[in-house]
């Protein structure tokens, strides 16, 4: 029998967690976007191999999404894009956390809260992402063996203009999470 817990976090909280984030910014300064990925990737990979809570597995999908569109170079992300995810990124690249990951159960509760923080900020960025990569995979399969013929051509135009829907909803609602920690 499973047992439902919520919590709200207020506006201070969020302070709190903003903090966290840019501390995290501050000492990855030295530190390359390849290490910042690295680590990354390794607690991904740390945390597949757990027994992870539910609330934390839902949220680990996307922040690994968040990894991939870094490194997938026919997304071509523009460098003030990737710039904001590396930032979100070097959170995850800090060992120290507000609560020890080897704790079980509590243990990712922190990183739970800081991956929704910055799915909400970067949600547009993730959906264009995932629209991109359904886009690409219908038009291989689509295409077949020619795929490969004049592909920047047929990636570009639509990376242009799921770009430019992002742009715009992105203006619309962005909360601007990063402005407040950079």
């Amino acid at each position: 029998m499973s047992i439902e817990i919520n919590f709200e976090l207020s506006d201070s909280d969020l302070e709190h967690f903003r903090g966290m984030m840019k501390a995290a910014i501050e000492k990855s300064g030295d530190v390359s976007d390849a290490e910042i990925i690295a680590k990354a990737r390794d607690l991904v990979a740390t945390m597949e191999k757990s027994n992870l809570p539910e609330f934390v597995s839902t949220r680990l999908i996307s922040l690994q999404t968040l990894i991939d569109a870094v490194l997938d170079e026919e997304w071509q992300m523009p460098e003030d894009e990737k710039r904001e995810i590396m930032a979100s990124l070097a959170y995850f690249s800090e060992p120290e956390d507000i609560v020890p990951d080897h704790i079980p159960v509590l243990g990712y509760v922190d990183d739970a809260i800081m991956i929704e923080l910055v799915l909400q900020e970067l949600s547009l960025d993730l959906k264009a992402y995932r629209e991109f990569c359904g886009f690409r995979a219908t038009e291989e399969a689509r295409r077949g063996d020619n795929a490969k013929v004049d592909r920047e051509s047929w990636l570009a135009g639509t990376r242009s203009q799921i770009r430019s829907s992002m742009r715009r909803g992105r203006s619309k609602n962005r909360s601007r999470f990063f402005s407040r920690i950079m």
